[in-house]
């Protein structure tokens, strides 16, 4: 019963972290970006959010993807799909570092 409420609440965490990479994928609500949040007010104005919306839709779809093969996993208890989880982990990390990159020298 327990494996079933976990199961649950991972999934239900995974649909609210597809719903944000979907209102980020189409630019509406508050972005979700550290270059957003911990930029200042005159520079949120000036900014082009449209690569940082799009980085925060991919990094929320991943992250989904994590908590949903978690859910699985918690349910079928197989070995190989937290190997894939920790992978994703992984993928998502190197993901922000590099398109955070990427985004500031295309600012230059």
């Amino acid at each position: 019963m327990v494996k079933i409420i976990g199961a649950i609440v991972l999934g239900i965490i995974s649909a609210v972290c597809f719903v944000i990479s979907i209102l980020q994928f189409r630019e509406k609500g508050f972005l979700f970006n550290n270059a957003y949040i911990g930029a200042s007010k005159q520079d949120r104005e000036t900014m082009d959010k449209k690569p940082h919306y799009k980085q925060s839709g991919i990094v929320f779809a991943l992250i989904g993807i994590i908590f949903l093969i978690n859910a699985i996993e918690m349910i079928l208890q197989t070995k190989w799909l937290f190997y894939l989880g920790t992978a994703v982990e992984i993928a998502v990390v190197v993901y922000a570092i590099v398109s955070s990159i990427a985004i500031e020298k295309q600012k230059k």
